[in-house]
């Protein structure tokens, strides 16, 4: 099996006027969870119909486990698990025939207890009509049905949209036990701390171009940390020249307490100077995902928030 689960390169993919993708590029290597991030209306799910097959892109190339997604779309969706960020079921069926229809071909006695095991961690009663699910039990269907299959690939869009923060738990800890096994997901998402807490690497999008990609260490390196500090008073050391050295930003000081952000690249230049300051507390906090993220889409993100 090739080390690339999924490959696009410059895909295009326009609806009328509107072109949702345009010019993106995504790599997802076997056996890492891979962080799809974006705000709603940023080509995500789009990205994931090409790669399901269920959209032919206007250009570019699309790989998925080696395979075309367009011309051998039967071939990767006996490879793929699939959970949709809003999942429609048949109304008339009750929640665990809704199960067996997404997940037929697999009645295995390893998958019987994978599904019961499943249905007890989301405590979904699957003997109830689907059309009297919530949303959150709708998503809960699908994620035991995909989360069930022994797949080489799972493509997650968005996949904890409704449920409470309990289950968004049990959802994490079935990540990372995928994950352990060395399966390949790639999460869809517009949660910062659900990237955060599981992907081994990030793909940002904006405007359907790839705008950062790379490992969370990498991220962070492209991005600021903040400093907040209680300095001796009375040690003959002058705290406004901090804000003069390079890589420091929005200094700040008020009766001993500074309070600035600084380029990562220029952390080690400063230790000395705040040492010669007589620190008596320090405390150096990594950006968050958050953070990179405002980045790209600073007011654009906020009005996406507030539109939400």
């Amino acid at each position: 099996m090739s080390d690339i689960a999924v490959e696009v390169r410059d895909l295009v993919k326009t609806f009328g006027s509107t072109r949702a993708l345009d010019g993106f590029d995504l790599t997802v290597r076997s056996g890492e969870v891979a962080g799809f991030l974006g705000p709603n209306g940023s080509g995500k799910s789009t990205t994931i119909r090409v790669l399901l097959g269920m959209l032919r892109a206007d250009a570019g190339t699309a790989r998925v486990l080696d395979m075309d997604p367009w011309h051998e779309a039967v071939a990767v969706h006996r490879r793929v698990a699939y959970v949709a960020g809003d999942t429609s079921l048949w109304p008339n069926l009750t929640g665990g025939e809704a199960i067996d229809v997404l997940t037929r071909g697999q009645r295995d006695e390893r998958h019987r207890r994978r599904r019961a095991e499943l249905l007890e961690r989301f405590e979904l009663d699957p003997t109830k009509k689907a059309r009297t699910y919530s949303k959150g039990n709708r998503q809960k269907v699908a994620l035991v049905a995909a989360l069930a299959a022994e797949a080489d690939l799972y493509l997650l869009d968005e996949p904890t949209s409704g449920l409470d923060p309990l289950m968004e738990s049990v959802f994490t800890e079935e990540v990372r036990a995928l994950r352990d096994e060395g399966r390949t997901i790639l999460l869809s998402s517009h949660i910062l701390a659900e990237v955060e807490k599981l992907c081994d690497t990030v793909t940002i999008i904006r405007a359907g171009r790839d705008v950062e990609s790379g490992t969370l260490a990498d991220l962070r390196h492209l991005t600021r940390s903040t400093v907040t500090a209680t300095v001796r008073p009375g040690s003959g050391a002058d705290a406004g020249l901090l804000a003069a050295r390079a890589g420091v930003h929005d200094f700040a000081a008020d009766s001993g307490r500074l309070s600035f952000d600084v380029d990562d690249t220029h952390v080690n230049d400063l230790l000395p100077v705040l040492a010669a300051l007589g620190v008596e507390n320090l405390t150096i906090t990594p950006p968050s995902l958050e953070e990179l993220f405002m980045r790209h889409y600073g007011d654009d993100l906020s009005e996406d928030v507030q539109a939400s």
